[in-house]
């Protein structure tokens, strides 16, 4: 494997790095002119050493920059063992504004506007164990930050959210139906701490969760000065056969990504949890038609 990305590397550097000092004449180029010679690869490939599960990495990084607004009828991944790690409805990114005035990562929009999902640099990573095998992949972006939303029945994973209770402030965990605390196929969310009231997803007068259908539209990103939300590069969605332990590009974080399915989405928002439990988050416009509940 290593082998091979190193030739994929030396391929896309000749064929991207070559042509902008092609002479007439085939020339040996000195290092001092070689030294002048700026540009920047569409493609990079390199080759990082794992940490302490032991893995070696092979990242292959797109240099462009992508400003998109899609919408997708139906997700199903990892459909095995008779359940989904990801299930959803209506997945989209980015969406459409509803009203004049409003503001999304430091831009201000009238109705009507397209407000884009941004991703930066998308690369795909390849992770190998010690016997040179496949152990998973996972697709991500040097920078992201926009809106994802959904009607997720079925999440692995991990969802970097705030909730708020009273004065205090949790991070917001994963549920099943049951109320056990998991990051594998998880439909509800809610607050799992010692010092607050006990987590009850299962009766109908719930107590600190709430189905993930409540949450219908978050914004993907990290918390930036004056409201603004910053780009992170923690989003990724990952493929694993056993559990891999991902670094993030800048390789401030690790992400622990279990077997199957993986989807870490870092977010700043904070929510009460009183009204996860009850209205729920609204889901933006994502439709140029805004359809309004009629989705569901």
């Amino acid at each position: 494997m290593r082998q091979l990305a190193y030739g994929y590397a030396a391929v896309t550097l000749f064929c991207l790095g070559i042509a902008p000092i092609a002479q007439a004449e085939l020339k040996p180029i000195s290092e001092e002119i070689m030294g002048e010679v700026t540009g920047q690869a569409f493609m990079q490939i390199e080759n990082i050493d794992g940490g302490v599960d032991g893995h070696q990495f092979t990242r292959m990084t797109l240099g462009m920059d992508v400003e998109t607004r899609v919408n997708i009828d139906d997700v199903k991944a990892g459909e095995i063992d008779g359940g989904v790690d990801f299930a959803a409805q209506h997945v989209a990114l980015g969406h459409i504004a509803r009203n004049d005035g409003v503001q999304y990562n430091g831009r201000t929009y009238n109705e009507g506007d397209t407000v884009h999902f941004e991703a930066f640099k998308p690369y795909i990573e390849l992770a190998n164990d010690a016997n040179d095998e496949l152990a998973g992949f996972r697709m991500g972006f040097g920078q992201a930050r926009g809106s994802v939303s959904s009607l997720t029945s079925s999440f692995s994973g991990d969802i970097g959210l705030k909730l708020v209770s009273g004065d205090q402030e949790y991070d917001a965990t994963l549920f099943d139906a049951n109320t056990q605390a998991t990051k594998y196929r998880a439909s509800h969310i809610g607050i799992d701490d010692p010092a607050a009231a006990p987590a009850d997803c299962a009766s109908s007068n719930p107590t600190n969760c709430a189905p993930l259908t409540h949450l219908q539209s978050i914004i993907v990103g990290e918390e930036g000065a004056d409201g603004v939300t910053d780009f992170t590069d923690d989003f990724i969605i990952g493929f694993q056969r056993e559990g891999v332990d991902w670094q993030s590009p800048d390789g401030a974080n690790v992400i622990n990504a279990d077997k199957g399915v993986f989807i870490n989405l870092p977010t700043s928002m904070k929510l009460e949890m009183g009204q996860l439990i009850g209205q729920g988050v609204e889901r933006l416009q994502t439709h140029r038609e805004d359809m309004g509940t009629q989705l569901f």
